[in-house]
């Protein structure tokens, strides 16, 4: 109904454009909202007060033009000004009951639009580095990410989800170094483990691997590997010295078959990623690669558009983009001493080839970490002449996991960490997705294991879920006792659902596609779990307060037709996060 009169507004907007009371280039699109407050109305709209000024006209006038060019409708049973300008529209008792046959036709398809139609977004979300398993704190930007994308593609926008490897840099260098030294292991070296090396179990299963594959062919003497290396930091040394020296001696003593090292714990632990993710239901179209950028030159020239435009220059033997010119805290390295571009360097080629790949809207969802990351990147798109508004960046609080009063550590590179795997298989996929979508994607979380795998009605996954369950159920019960079922019949018979329960099942069932809209629109998937709840503490109590197989056959058509309306809005806003529908529990 919402879009209904969104239409009739525009139509009585168009009828007072041909009478030259608005102005004719004028493209303001009428809105309308439901109103808070049953005495105001179904709906309202702030249209004539949005109209005053362009028109330099008292806004109650133009809301009694407006009213008086508006189309007849027979859902409508009246309409009022009040306030400053608001018009108030109050719709016939009949008007509710047309959700339910709205719903029946289009199954599946009902609350979705195309409200983005002929727009292309792109979606890059968890884009965790590949140096080990997704933890549990990864996993709420995968179902956050996943749920934005699913929404807008919901209401009509063309999604492309992106995963950014980086396959490139220092870390990866670590892990690299971090697996030979656990191959010279099996290979029987003693080789002490430095401190900053990635020490997860995972980083041995690659070794054994890659020993079981090559033997001994990767195999170097110890004391030409600790050869004036610098201590590390329990024997009073330098930790990043220590691990930077030995990243050296590693590629200089494997030579080319460093990258065969390096390969084997991308290739593991990208693919294990893939897997994991695809596991909780997020799937990707492209995975792009960091080396890539570097491989085609990307990197080089985004860095000399950034110099042509006089926004690099050279202090202390290093390249520094002028970034604080352009609203970031202090200018930031993309070149450093030795000659390798940073990280940074590497985010400003990756952000203008997205630029340079024609989306209308750039979504990153990062984790709130990255907070200070965002005036930087903001700053290289604007000096290479980009238009940075297309840019969204989207902040995501990691979920921490706790187990009774002790916090779960979280630490990929001491190995010690709940994975994203060892989650799903505690709580469930659907828990867990429906768990971390629950709050807004900025707000602090706590991930309660103990509620999440309870079968009560404190557990919201498990109450929605059941309230699926339970038309099912009745409906089985239907079978069970050879009732008839009419279709047509219990929609000829809808305006007998006059319980207070089923107008309230009503109003909220009609309220499904603006929720979806509203939640796409504004990257809020915790929008439709909090819809999905007041559908299901409807329906619940619906459920307990009255019978639904009565021998009245007209009303109990008429109620069976709004359960399975219930059921058919819970199935589809549940298939979208990608939860399950349970049909008994």
């Amino acid at each position: 109904m919402k879009q209904t009169l969104e239409a009739l507004l525009e139509q009585a907007l168009d009828d007072l454009k041909s009478q030259a009371a608005v102005p004719q280039d004028l493209t303001l699109k009428p809105s309308v909202e439901r109103t808070r407050d049953p005495q105001h109305g179904d709906f309202a709209t702030n249209l004539a007060m949005m109209l005053a000024k362009p028109c330099k006209s008292n806004p109650r006038q133009l809301a009694e033009q407006l009213i008086a060019a508006l189309p007849q409708d027979a859902r409508i049973e009246k309409v009022e000004i009040a306030g400053p300008g608001f018009i108030n529209f109050y719709l016939n008792s009949t008007a509710q009951f047309e959700v339910v046959q709205q719903i029946h036709d289009a199954g599946q398809r009902y609350g979705l639009s195309q409200i983005g139609a002929g727009k292309k977004v792109q979606v890059e979300f968890v884009s965790a580095n590949p140096t080990g398993p997704l933890h549990v704190g990864h996993g709420r930007g995968a179902a956050y990410g996943s749920a934005v994308a699913d929404l807008l593609e919901a209401v009509g926008f063309e999604v492309e989800r992106e995963y950014y490897v980086n396959d490139a840099g220092r870390q990866m260098d670590i892990l690299a170094t971090s697996i030979w030294l656990r191959y010279l292991e099996e290979c029987g070296e003693v080789v002490p483990f430095p401190s900053n090396g990635y020490r997860g179990e995972y980083v041995r299963e690659i070794a054994v691997q890659l020993h079981n594959s090559v033997g001994n062919e990767y195999r170097r003497p110890a004391e030409l590997i600790l050869e004036d290396i610098p201590a590390d930091e329990p024997q009073g040394g330098d930790k990043e010295k220590h691990i930077d020296a030995l990243i050296e001696r590693t590629q200089t003593l494997l030579g080319s078959q460093y990258d065969d090292v390096f390969q084997a714990g991308l290739k593991q632990i990208l693919e294990d990623i893939r897997q994991d993710l695809e596991e909780f239901g997020v799937s990707y179209q492209n995975w792009f690669s960091e080396r890539s950028l570097m491989d085609s030159g990307a990197v080089e020239n985004a860095l000399q558009k950034l110099d042509e435009a006089g926004f690099l220059y050279e202090k202390e033997g290093a390249k520094w983009f002028a970034s604080s010119k352009l609203g970031d805290e202090k200018d930031r390295v993309v070149v450093r001493e030795n000659g390798q571009t940073t990280y940074f360097a590497s985010d400003i080629a990756y952000h203008l080839n997205k630029l340079e790949r024609g989306y209308d809207e750039i979504i990153n969802i990062w984790g709130a970490d990255h907070h200070g990351y965002i005036p930087r990147v903001r700053a290289a798109l604007k000096a290479l002449g980009g238009d940075n508004s297309k840019l969204k960046i989207l902040l995501v609080q990691f979920a921490i996991l706790w187990r009774g009063e002790e916090k779960v550590p979280m630490s990929t590179r001491a190995g010690e960490f709940v994975t994203l795997r060892q989650l799903r298989n505690e709580v469930g996929k659907d828990a867990a997705r429906f768990f971390y979508v629950m709050r807004k994607s900025e707000q602090h979380m706590d991930f309660d294991l103990k509620l999440a795998t309870s079968k009560s009605n404190e557990n919201p996954v498990y109450y929605v879920q059941y309230a699926h369950a339970r038309v099912c159920s009745v409906l089985r019960q239907l079978d069970e006792k050879n009732l008839p079922r009419d279709i047509p019949l219990g929609m000829e018979n809808l305006n007998r659902l006059t319980e207070e329960h089923e107008s309230a099942l009503l109003t909220t069932l009609s309220k499904y596609p603006e929720v979806l809209e509203r939640a796409a629109l504004q990257h809020e998937p915790h929008q439709l779990i909090h819809y999905l709840r007041e559908l299901a503490n409807n329906f619940h109590t619906y459920y307990n307060a009255h019978q639904f197989l009565v021998d009245d056959a007209a009303l109990r058509d008429a109620r069976l037709n709004l359960i399975c309306a219930v059921k058919q809005v819970l199935a589809n806003g549940l298939n979208l996060l990608k939860i399950n529908t349970p049909e008994a529990m």
